[in-house]
């Protein structure tokens, strides 16, 4: 407990200098990153970059890891979310509720705090990234995940995965409010596929306008062709086995404004990745050390700026629940979560989030940050078990956007009612 704490008033009090260190240094294009020198390069890792290092735990970089640092890229918004965040974002208001709670009123689309600044700094950085541009429809028909125990022993699953924005939307020709929206603002959809004892088992989340509305959660059994509601106290089930919880997928932060407060920390550059090749980032067998970390074939790495801020439950929400403190690195251009610390409620160190979003095409919106597409690990540092995701597959085969998904590999994943509402589970095995 006495070290978690530490971590989290170190970080607080010594950021600054971090950050006028890092910002007139980035760090050369071509330059490995090994054992014998990644000390002279830690001021661009994260907290938990510098563990998997250190090599305390289980899970550490093996003795010949390697990352190869590359040029940094810059993906600018589509021009619809840019005209929506100037029209927009000067509306936008914090509103207090009763027991610590916050939200709020005035949102329409585009960003809704362009230049996050006190009071309530970290809080606009985490709406940010709620509402950061995504795609309006997101779609994977081969999305593959994979289980490792201490022991090295490998489960891997697939499944079908769609996400859908139906309110506040910025992409080119829709409305800003899907017609089929009724009161949704996003929606998330995932049916496994492998292995087959569980094949249809799936999973959705509809998340409502009103923010100050608990999502609702589904989970459809097969075997008993039933769908169970879940009640609020499952953000912390496994999310379809993984040692992600239903808080964790969305790349980071799964939702519950009103839930959460946040506290911004610092500022600093850390080391990520942003583009890699589907075909090898799909391929397990070649492009990845045992520990699920890939090798630098998979892409070289590249320093972003970022807001580190600390994500927990509103006090009159924190009964029952798992985590103690989401420590989040947040790209000040993208608002995606790069990285995320994970405490216990003792405030020990629990897990470590490695989050990659790999820059695609999006349909006339050009290559963007956030598609979708994303090599993701947790790694469960009490239990020695890691989960890694990947939105593709050997072949390539990886997520598509918007009216790309209305006809892929001969699916449309364009409807609403299959995808986005409860009626549409009882549809899976007819």
């Amino acid at each position: 407990m006495k070290n978690a704490v530490l971590l989290l008033a170190v970080i607080g009090m010594l950021g600054f200098a971090s950050v006028s260190m890092a910002a007139g240094a980035p760090i050369p294009a071509g330059t490995v990153i090994t054992h014998a020198n990644w000390q002279q390069y830690k001021q661009f890792m994260p907290d938990g970059m510098q563990v998997l290092w250190e090599g305390k735990y289980h899970w550490k970089f093996p003795p010949d890891f390697q990352m190869v640092v590359g040029a940094e890229h810059h993906y600018a918004p589509p021009e619809v979310y840019t005209e929506n965040t100037k029209k927009y974002a000067s509306q936008v208001r914090i509103v207090d509720l009763p027991n610590g709670e916050h939200t709020i009123s005035g949102y329409v689309a585009g960003l809704p705090f362009p230049d996050p600044s006190a009071p309530h700094k970290g809080y606009k950085i985490l709406v940010d990234e709620w509402y950061r541009y995504v795609p309006y429809l997101i779609c994977a028909p081969d999305l593959w995940a994979y289980k490792e125990d201490r022991f090295g022993n490998v489960s891997p699953e697939s499944m079908i995965l769609v996400y859908r924005r139906l309110s506040h939307i910025s992409d080119y020709k829709m409305p800003i409010t899907d017609p089929q929206a009724q009161g949704i603002d996003y929606s998330e959809y995932a049916m496994l596929t492998t292995p087959e004892e569980n094949r249809y088992l799936a999973n959705l989340t509809i998340y409502y306008d009103d923010p100050s509305k608990p999502e609702d959660s589904f989970l459809f059994i097969p075997a008993l062709r039933r769908t169970l509601r879940l009640s609020v106290s499952a953000r912390c089930a496994p999310f379809v086995g993984l040692d992600l919880t239903q808080d964790d997928p969305r790349t980071g932060y799964n939702g519950g404004i009103v839930r959460f407060d946040a506290k911004y920390l610092k500022d600093m550059q850390i080391l990520t990745l942003t583009k890699s090749d589907p075909k090898i980032i799909g391929n397990l067998d070649n492009s990845y050390h045992p520990l699920l970390w890939p090798k630098p074939v998979a892409g070289s790495w590249e320093v972003r700026p970022v807001y580190v801020i600390d994500a927990r439950r509103v006090p009159s929400q924190r009964a029952g629940y798992c985590y103690g403190s989401q420590v989040m690195y947040v790209d000040k251009e993208t608002y995606n979560i790069l990285w995320k610390e994970i405490f216990d409620t003792n405030m020990r160190l629990w897990k470590i989030d490695v989050l990659t979003h790999l820059a695609s095409y999006v349909p006339h919106e050009g290559i963007q940050a956030e598609t979708g597409n994303f090599w993701q690990n947790m790694y469960d540092l009490q239990t020695s078990h890691v989960s890694a995701s990947f939105t593709a597959d050997k072949e390539g085969i990886w997520e598509k956007d918007n009216e790309d998904c209305r006809n892929y590999n001969g699916v449309n994943y364009d409807d609403v009612g299959k995808y986005s509402t409860v009626g549409g589970l009882s549809q899976i095995i007819r």
